[in-house]
C-alpha cells in the first residue's frame, strides 16, 4: 500500500520561506507525476504545482516565480520550496501522486502564514 508522508509546514511570517517535502514509500515504482494542492479554511482544493518523471514542472498563477517544485526520485521524494511567502497562501498543503493506474494523497501539512 503506498502511503505519501508530507512535512516541512508551520508558521511563518511575511516574506518567509518553507520547504515542504513529501516521502512515498510501499511501492517498487517510481511514481509518474507528482503533485502539490492546498485548501484553504472555506475554499476548494486547488493545484500548486506539478512535476513530471522527466521533471517537467507546471506552475498555479498563485505561486509562479516564487514557488519551486523538485523531485528525488532515487528517494521518491517531491519537494515544494516556498519563498516571498504572502498570508494568502495560509493552507493546509497536500502531496499527490500517481502510480499509474493509482492516485494517492498525503495527510497533508499546515502552513500558516502570519505576523
Amino acid at each position: 500500500q503506498v502511503q505519501l508522508v508530507e512535512s516541512g509546514g508551520g508558521l511563518v511570517q511575511p516574506g518567509g520561506s518553507l520547504r515542504l517535502s513529501c516521502a512515498a514509500s510501499g511501492s517498487t515504482r517510481s511514481p509518474n507525476h507528482m503533485a502539490w494542492y492546498r485548501q484553504a479554511p472555506g475554499k476548494q482544493r486547488e493545484l500548486v504545482a506539478t512535476i513530471t518523471s522527466g521533471d517537467a514542472t507546471t506552475y498555479a498563477d498563485s505561486g509562479r516565480g516564487r514557488f519551486t517544485i523538485s523531485r528525488d526520485n532515487a528517494k521518491n521524494t517531491v519537494y515544494l520550496q516556498m519563498n516571498s511567502l504572502k498570508p494568502e497562501d495560509t493552507a493546509v498543503y497536500y502531496c499527490n501522486a500517481e502510480f499509474w493506474p493509482w492516485n494517492y494523497w498525503g495527510q497533508g501539512t499546515q502552513v500558516t502564514v502570519s505576523s
